[in-house]
């Protein structure tokens, strides 16, 4: 008995640190890809637009899926792993959610210094900025909310529609890129809590950041609430 519950806290442990590393590993590529993006376009006068800002992370997401999706399930986003933890999808005990935040934000921190290191405090290491010159308040948080209620439906369907798994990561990446094309220069598309948080800390411009880490928790929150009774009935 007493060796069963060894093993059974052993299994545990390693499926922790499992989930730790893989959200680690896979918010900082994504969060690399994601602002590296922005700072590298700045370096070249805007010379690779708007599509590379947004494909470079839609294909850091699709990456990080296929790798690390049967692992941690490729949350690599806190308002993402809220909204996994509301429809039930997420084991409901504190340890297993701090894992994920910890992970998601450290992940994103280390992304932010390593881009700092490469390229200098560049257009504030990729920090997203709205855009208040041409669009109301009202619109920029609505905008913000929408996009990431898109992102968390993408996964929710995705992830739990039988015969899609395999295009999950396609999918997945898709919505990020689509969001940030469509959406980046109204509200700056983070839908990311840790994409916004991790350039903001490391070059100190906290400008706007109360905007993505409120919005894209109520987005996948909102979704989160309205899917839950449709995997559990």
């Amino acid at each position: 008995m007493f060796q069963q519950l060894q093993l059974l806290l052993k299994n545990r442990l390693d499926k922790n640190k499992k989930i730790f590393f893989a959200e680690l590993i896979g918010t900082f590529l994504v969060i690399l890809f994601a602002t590296g993006s922005v700072v590298l376009d700045s370096r070249l006068n805007g010379t690779l637009g708007l599509p590379f800002i947004a494909i470079a992370p839609a294909i850091a997401v699709a990456i990080g899926v296929y790798l690390f999706g049967k692992t941690s399930m490729a949350h690599f986003n806190p308002a993402v792993t809220i909204g996994f933890l509301i429809s039930k999808h997420l084991e409901r005990k504190k340890r297993v959610l701090l894992i994920y935040l910890l992970a998601e934000v450290i992940g994103g921190i280390m992304a932010s210094i390593f881009i700092f290191v490469i390229f200098g405090n560049v257009v504030n290491l990729g920090a997203n900025a709205p855009n208040y010159l041409n669009y109301p308040i009202y619109v920029i948080v609505g905008i913000e909310i929408l996009a990431s209620a898109l992102v968390m439906l993408v996964i929710l369907i995705v992830v739990y529609t039988k015969g899609l798994k395999r295009f999950g990561g396609i999918a997945i990446g898709a919505i990020v890129g689509l969001d940030i094309f469509l959406f980046g220069l109204i509200s700056g598309a983070s839908m990311n809590p840790a994409r916004s948080l991790a350039p903001a800390i490391v070059s100190g411009y906290y400008i706007d950041l109360w905007l993505y880490l409120t919005a894209p928790f109520i987005g996948t929150t909102i979704v989160g609430f309205l899917l839950r009774k449709k995997f559990y009935e």
